[in-house]
């Protein structure tokens, strides 16, 4: 996992014409989304629609993969980050955990712009698949220039789920989607474009990646710890 410097995001909204700053703690970070294969070791499942060890898992929603990062975390001995809710409404996070979890959206933009102040971290050609240049499906991960930190395909290929609930007052339980996908125009795959979906969803063109707090690092979290 990649290792993600402290730093400072302004995150914002174009349905709401909002902007708001927010301190992001160190924290670690996949390289890549997660794999096909690396979902079916945890897991035993294969969701999705496209098949290959090295694509991007697909057709998982919010829950399945919270409840991928609380297995993985199990797995290797780690304290789960996450307790779902029986009724499969939502999930408690405990800040304390040293184990897997996804990425707040703040966190999640922090580590894609890598230092950058524009749009996007390179030249979107090169940078990700998307409706030019992805012929109509989802590529294995790597296949485009990393950004400065080393993460692969935080632009284009695979939307991400985050932990973030979207704007609870009027959307309920809706959670953040990030980066774009290989069916997406250009306009779709920027650092800060913010997309939402109900965590039951399931659709060939999202997936997540993981994250872990950084060793006596409690992530500065958006609202409460129970959503």
């Amino acid at each position: 996992m990649a290792e993600i410097p402290p730093g400072r995001v302004v995150l914002s909204d174009r349905r709401t014409r909002t902007r708001w700053p927010v301190d992001v703690a160190p924290f670690l970070l996949s390289a890549a989304p997660v794999t096909q294969e690396f979902y079916a070791q945890v897991t035993g499942e294969r969701p999705g629609g496209f098949q290959g060890a090295r694509l991007p898992v697909e057709g998982v929603s919010w829950t399945d993969a919270v409840r991928f990062c609380a297995a993985l975390s199990e797995r290797e001995g780690l304290r789960p980050a996450y307790r779902l809710r029986p009724d499969g409404s939502g999930a408690e996070w405990d800040p304390g955990a040293d184990g897997y979890r996804l990425p707040t959206e703040a966190e999640w933009e922090h580590a894609c712009r890598a230092g950058t102040t524009g749009p996007r971290y390179g030249e979107l050609g090169a940078i990700a698949w998307y409706r030019e240049n992805s012929g109509g499906r989802i590529r294995p991960v790597g296949g485009r220039r990393p950004n400065a930190w080393g993460l692969y395909d935080m632009l284009g290929n695979a939307w991400e789920w985050c932990w973030d609930l979207y704007d609870p007052q009027v959307y309920g339980p809706y959670r953040v989607l990030r980066g774009g996908g290989w069916a997406d125009a250009h306009w779709s795959c920027r650092a800060s474009v913010r997309r939402r979906s109900h965590p039951a969803f399931r659709i060939d063109d999202v997936g997540f990646r993981i994250a872990r707090s950084a060793p006596g690092e409690a992530p500065r979290r958006p609202g409460a710890a129970s959503l």
